[in-house]
């Protein structure tokens, strides 16, 4: 007969309405069939926006391919720093599930706009002879409107890999197990919506229209939330544990005041909760560890730690809120090592959508390619690859390396480091083809070359295979080694090294654009250099492994008390 505490989740979980969740009836991979739906409609309705985007801005919105390209790598940015505000609100106040269903409104208010501001006369920018000639009010409109999406998408970004995970109880063995399936099938959701918006919607903006092009996203943002509401019964809700930021500031305060008291020897006598639970609303406990020591003040009790027989919290940390800062700290160098990785990603929507469009796209003599639709061989790749990881990889590399995922969390997202090096490198060769062609037979005016758009393909394909290593490592790594109550802001941690990472794109191209004539990246590709901007992202990309093998060697992964 089944014991009655073998019913409930074990790891402070409950359903919509409060109560302990059940196993049966809750979680697991029945929720997570409508959290997935959820992410491929909303993953289909942001790349249907960004994917083509940088076309949009010159065409529509008349810009330059260079400040097209910066404006699309800010709002990517941007669309990566708003989810530090979603996450807050998540861990402190809402939790995971509000929060995707408030911010999806706002993300659709967006979508909404951008279309208006594509289809409606008086909004959308006038054109004469292929010649758009934007107004000061419809760049306004249009600028609102993706800055919009930007806020909207920061309340799901963080929220949405964590609350599928947390349908995973961590004190069951097997269910834990299913958790490291969870984030492979999670980012092939993403593919699935990006292969859709990067092949149909693409090919829709560039033949049938902009307003159809926008709008069918803004649809399917909006069954989206449709879908994730769906599932709500089957859900499991990790109570908010109130502001993370507010309990890291109490360690530093309460260790700022003791930086004279001494740390006992004995590190059992540092103060903690007598009872099981930990004092943080859905947070297990964390033992001592031994780095940064110095921040063990804030745990050592004085004769001033309590007013009237409670503790101060200002005054005095308890031991797993002291290990919450000690695992965030840790995080940060790998955290930063994310960054270059995200400034090489983010070409496939910038430099490779630009390098496309000087090629020949045709397809038998009458279908011509749009060039962002290229990026759908990034997604075959992601599919492809997910599947042999999930399938053959996994299993082959646990006979080696006795480890239950095959590969160590670091050890992944290194390989896919390696493999982002070999796409910069291949891109970086299809261009260095590309400029000797045009010298060869002084093709510098010509806008469109008789050299096949397919000559990308590879450094699609490697990038996608880059991204199942390295970007589905990297969301199970911070997830598994935040604190509990601390999930989605580790989530949102990683999504702004992505921000940082498209912020450090547009930086380098302002820098080797400062010279309109003689620049890397010129309005006529023709003329320019866009063989050395992926020479320097070759660079920057190797000496950012050299760093990160230092420091995977040096991190000791989080551990917790049952």
């Amino acid at each position: 007969m089944e014991r009655s505490d073998d019913v409930y989740t074990k790891d402070g979980t409950t359903d919509i309405n409060k109560a302990p969740a059940n196993k049966k009836k809750t979680g697991t991979w029945k929720a997570c069939f409508f959290i997935l739906g959820e992410e491929i409609c909303e993953r289909l309705a942001y790349f249907g926006t960004s994917a083509n985007l940088v076309n949009y801005l010159h065409q529509r919105l008349n810009l330059n391919n260079a400040a097209a390209s910066k404006v699309v790598t800010n709002f990517q940015g941007t669309c990566y720093v708003t989810p530090l505000l979603g996450a807050f609100l998540a861990d402190s106040y809402l939790g995971r599930y509000w929060t995707i269903a408030i911010f999806s409104i706002l993300y659709i208010m967006g979508m909404t706009l951008l279309t208006m501001s594509a289809s409606i006369v008086g909004i959308k920018p006038s054109c004469h002879n292929g010649i758009c000639h934007p107004t000061e009010p419809e760049k306004t409109t249009f600028f609102i409107a993706i800055y919009l999406i930007a806020l909207g998408t920061g309340g799901i970004k963080p929220c949405v890999s964590s609350f599928g995970a947390d349908q995973f109880d961590d004190n069951d063995e097997i269910e834990k197990r299913r958790k490291s399936s969870f984030f492979n099938w999670f980012y092939l959701s993403i593919n699935i919506g990006a292969l859709v918006a990067s092949s149909v919607l693409v090919w829709i903006q560039t033949s049938v229209g902009w307003g159809w092009g926008f709008g069918i996203p803004a649809v399917a943002m909006a069954i989206a939330l449709v879908f994730f509401f769906a599932g709500t019964r089957l859900y499991r809700l990790q109570p908010p544990g109130g502001s993370p930021l507010t309990r890291m500031l109490q360690v530093l305060v309460a260790g700022m005041r003791k930086w004279a008291v001494q740390v006992p020897a004995d590190k059992s006598l540092l103060y903690e909760t007598a009872n099981e639970e930990s004092r943080i609303k859905g947070s297990r406990k964390l033992p001592h560890t031994d780095k940064f020591s110095f921040l063990d003040k804030s745990a050592v009790e004085t004769a001033h730690d309590k007013v009237n027989g409670s503790v101060n919290p200002w005054r005095l940390s308890t031991v797993t809120q002291v290990e919450e800062v000690k695992s965030i700290i840790r995080l940060l160098p790998v955290w930063a090592c994310c960054i270059v990785f995200t400034t090489a990603y983010s070409q496939m929507n910038t430099t490779f959508v630009l390098q496309g469009n000087t090629m020949d796209r045709h397809m038998g003599v009458h279908f011509k390619i749009p060039s962002a639709s290229l990026t759908v061989f990034e997604t075959l790749s992601v599919i492809l690859w997910v599947l042999i990881y999930d399938q053959l990889i996994i299993p082959f590399a646990r006979k080696f390396t006795g480890h239950a995922r095959g590969f160590t969390q670091l050890q992944r997202i290194g390989i896919g480091l390696v493999i982002s090096i070999l796409s910069m490198v291949s891109a970086a060769f299809v261009e260095v083809v590309r400029l000797d062609y045009i010298k060869q037979k002084g093709y510098y005016d010509v806008k469109t070359i008789p050299m096949s758009i397919f000559w990308q393909v590879p450094q699609y394909f490697l990038i996608g295979c880059a991204g199942v290593f390295t970007l589905i490592g990297q969301v199970e790594f911070f997830y598994d080694q935040a604190p509990d109550a601390m999930r989605s802001l580790c989530s949102a941690l990683l999504l702004m090294a992505t921000a940082l990472g498209s912020y450090l794109n547009s930086f380098l191209v302002t820098i080797v654009t400062r010279n309109k004539k003689f620049g890397w990246i010129t309005e006529n590709l023709n003329r320019g250099h866009l063989d050395y901007f992926f020479w320097l992202l070759v660079i920057l990309s190797i000496i950012n492994f050299m760093v990160f093998l230092l420091v995977s060697r040096l991190y000791i992964y989080k551990k917790v008390i049952h």
